[in-house]
């Protein structure tokens, strides 16, 4: 395929991008910001702000396969910031699909999407979208994702979206490297029971899962027009999961903890004083936080296993072991 990847130079989309170039594909990769990694692969490297319309609809010719994975992430900040990116952003590569008569589309997408609040225990994809939000970037994603399912058939267009769990493994540059520098300054805390259990999905199984996807995708397959949980098929302890980290990066493990009544508390009295003194920063804990910690969340990959042949190709335990060496790193780096 000739393949464009928004995003390709971030964790997940470098990912896809390595995996592409592995079998044989043409590759054009958009970001903001270039990375080493792309110059050794020998891909075509394009600028690109997906809030540009313009931008976007160049960097979509004279290909025929878009890996939409440029977004912002995150649990804090104003709604346009994630609107413009997330929202705003998907809409303009659809249109540059359109235009360019593109036939594939595959978008990443989060089960956040379908966060309520509730725990979600062994959740399938009939599970609907959540009626109300407690952060911008589940919000602004369930958007996409509905306008991208909403596209398919239309113009020769099929599209697909991609809700992958907790994306973890070398090259993270979000949740290993905080949660090792909360540890690491004593400000990390057991959040709960800690008996909540999670679905995850390592990095290499998650990009996998989008070629996997991209070449079932066409316009009368079963996979057009629907969104499909990725993830590892058994889910695990959080707790536990973050204290093998710790182990694994020479830290001793959590012995602190709060109740999740006291942590939602607390989320909405940071969130409460952030946004009347503006502040720019992050509160340390706010509500959606605080329920992501305490609570249980695991999917189902039935959907995805059948339609398209989803399997894991590298267990928990080898990506644990490919993750070390960079927990170790993170552990003793001076800056962390």
């Amino acid at each position: 395929m000739k393949a464009l990847v928004t995003g390709g130079a971030g964790f997940l989309g470098l990912y896809i991008t390595e995996q592409l170039v592995a079998r044989g594909d043409s590759v054009r990769v958009v970001s903001r910001h270039t990375h080493p990694r792309l110059g050794e692969l020998g891909v075509e490297w394009q600028q690109c702000d997906i809030r540009d319309s313009n931008s976007v609809e160049r960097a979509c010719r004279d290909v025929d396969t878009v890996f939409h994975v440029a977004a912002v992430p995150g649990i804090w900040g104003p709604w346009k910031h994630y609107y413009e990116t997330n929202t705003l952003g998907t809409r303009y590569v659809l249109e540059a699909c359109r235009k360019h008569a593109i036939t594939r589309l595959i978008y990443t997408s989060s089960p956040s999407v379908i966060y309520d609040g509730a725990d979600h225990l062994d959740v399938d994809e009939s599970y609907p979208y959540a009626s109300r939000y407690l952060c911008h970037y589940p919000h602004s994603k369930a958007l996409a994702e509905q306008e991208v399912l909403a596209a398919n058939g239309r113009d020769g267009l099929a599209t697909v979206a991609l809700r992958p769990h907790l994306i973890w493994g070398p090259r993270d540059t979000q949740l290993v490297p905080r949660l090792i520098a909360r540890a690491r300054s004593g400000r990390l805390r057991r959040v709960g029971s800690g008996q909540n259990v999670i679905s995850m999905s390592y990095v290499e199984n998650a990009a996998a899962a989008h070629l996997q996807a991209a070449d079932a995708l066409h316009a009368d397959s079963p996979v057009a027009g629907k969104a499909y949980f990725i993830n590892e098929p058994e889910p695990v302890n959080l707790w536990s999961w973050i204290d093998e980290l710790l182990s694994l990066a020479g830290l001793p493990p959590l012995r602190k903890s709060i109740s999740s009544g006291v942590a939602d508390v607390l989320g909405g009295l940071g969130e409460t004083i952030y946004w009347t003194f503006r502040l720019s920063a992050e509160p340390p804990m706010t509500r959606f936080l605080a329920k992501q910690l305490s609570g249980s969340h695991s999917y189902r990959t039935d959907r995805a296993q059948r339609d398209f042949g989803y399997k894991p190709l590298v267990s928990v335990a080898e990506g644990m072991l490919r993750l070390e060496p960079e927990l170790k790193r993170l552990a003793a780096s001076p800056t962390t």
